[in-house]
């Protein structure tokens, strides 16, 4: 999901195998290395990862930072 506000664009992704606050942190904490991201909220109950940025981001890019974390993304929630 993409929605578009005034402070920039909000993307929730699906990340497989978050457990815990520690999960929620290195998913956060990669994900927000990427250029023109303002903030991450991952919730491991969920397994949804909300994303906000300046302009829409490369899949690949988000692919790379949660796989770095050591966890999967499975695509756009």
């Amino acid at each position: 999901m993409t929605a578009e506000t005034k402070t920039g664009l909000t993307t929730v992704y699906q990340v497989k195998g978050m457990t815990c606050g520690h999960c929620e942190g290195a998913v956060s904490s990669e994900i927000s290395e990427i250029d023109g991201v303002s903030s991450v909220t991952a919730v491991a109950a969920t397994g949804k990862v909300t994303v906000v940025s300046a302009a829409p981001l490369d899949e690949e890019a988000v692919r790379a930072a949660v796989d770095e974390a050591g966890y999967e993304l499975v695509g756009l929630a």
